[in-house]
């Protein structure tokens, strides 16, 4: 990696914008030179304001030509949904793209129009496109490639997530959109398709870089009830009312599943069904000739999740920047990329 900062543009402020941000302002081997957002009332603003620390003297902006103009190296573009005639613009630009947008994990998948949009524009521009952050990204790819290395033969790959929502006070995704508190019913069939989309990408990925290519991809979703009214940050979960779901993508393979990811996201662990509820973290467990069971926790209290947790997605891609600017032009998947190591002096 060269010596020379890399010149950096933040494109977005949400949740996880905010922190990369933010890690991009302090990291030693970066430099901000620019800040996108879409809101007018924070057009014009200094970026260090935008996320609690002191004055940059970069201003946010909300037009492309101004970010092209600034010729970065890298754009962290993280907005909701994907703006392929933005990303076209920024790569043929000469402008590098990492992106926690799920879509582009596995560029086999991507509509054929599409990645040929975008592969066009990484020739012209000399430039690459990788799609990273924590889930899906590190647990379903970074991490999961390290363990398989230990292995010759492989059975099996189960991720459990496990995310204790109970301190979040956000009562319309909780009770309106994931259904928490409501009946027992068939859960949200955009919340299915939307989990859907990332892991069958990035298991895919996973899949091919390993040479046992997946024959499709399924999912299904559970709910448990509680079994007593509990209070949570976002209200009151009643007796007998949807506490806890359990989503699971399964990467099948000869008629069986190959990859799981079972996705366990609860209120209380005070539920009626037999479920083993873990602290909020992962459980990896690898079927081969070296069997492996692997816990991640996070060891601090729910009530700084929300500090902590905008940390799992930003870093990660903030941390693939430099990677992501040495590649080869193209959309690039994890198992393409050296590995990411953070440079935290």
């Amino acid at each position: 990696m060269r010596a020379a900062p890399y010149k950096v543009v933040q494109w977005a402020t949400g949740n996880i914008g905010t922190r990369s941000l933010r890690s991009v302002i302090e990291h030693p081997n970066l430099e901000l030179v620019g800040l996108y957002v879409h809101s007018g009332e924070k057009a014009g603003r200094d970026a260090g304001e935008l996320c609690g620390l002191a004055p940059t003297g970069i201003k946010a902006t909300n037009s492309i030509d101004e970010v092209i103009a600034l010729r970065p190296d890298c754009v962290l573009y993280m907005q909701q949904g994907a703006n392929i005639d933005d990303l076209c613009g920024l790569l043929s630009a000469g402008a590098n793209v990492v992106t926690t947008r799920v879509e582009f994990h596995d560029p086999l998948t991507l509509d054929p129009g599409v990645r040929q949009r975008l592969e066009d524009a990484c020739r012209k521009g000399g430039t690459s496109l990788h799609s990273t952050g924590s889930s899906p990204g590190f647990i379903t790819e970074a991490l999961p490639i390290v363990l398989l290395s230990l292995q010759r033969r492989l059975e099996g790959l189960t991720v459990n997530e496990f995310a204790d929502v109970s301190g979040r006070n956000s009562p319309d995704m909780l009770f309106k959109v994931m259904g928490f508190g409501q009946p027992p019913a068939v859960l949200n069939r955009h919340i299915l398709a939307e989990v859907k989309v990332g892991f069958a990408n990035s298991f895919r990925a996973l899949a091919n870089a390993i040479a046992m290519p997946l024959d499709g991809v399924e999912i299904e979703g559970e709910c448990a009830t509680v079994r007593n009214s509990t209070r949570i940050a976002a209200g009151v979960i009643e007796k007998g009312t949807v506490g806890a779901l359990r989503i699971t993508v399964s990467g099948m393979r000869q008629g069986r599943a190959l990859m799981r990811m079972r996705l366990n996201w609860y209120c209380s662990k005070d539920i009626a069904e037999p479920w083993d509820l873990r602290d909020s973290g992962w459980h990896v467990v690898v079927e081969g000739d070296v069997p492996l069971d692997v816990s991640i926790r996070y060891p601090i209290a729910i009530e700084q999740y929300a500090q902590m947790t905008p940390g799992l997605t930003a870093h990660r891609a903030v941390n693939a920047v430099p990677v992501v600017c040495e590649a080869a032009p193209g959309i690039r998947t994890t198992a393409e990329l050296p590995q990411v190591i953070s440079q935290l002096g």
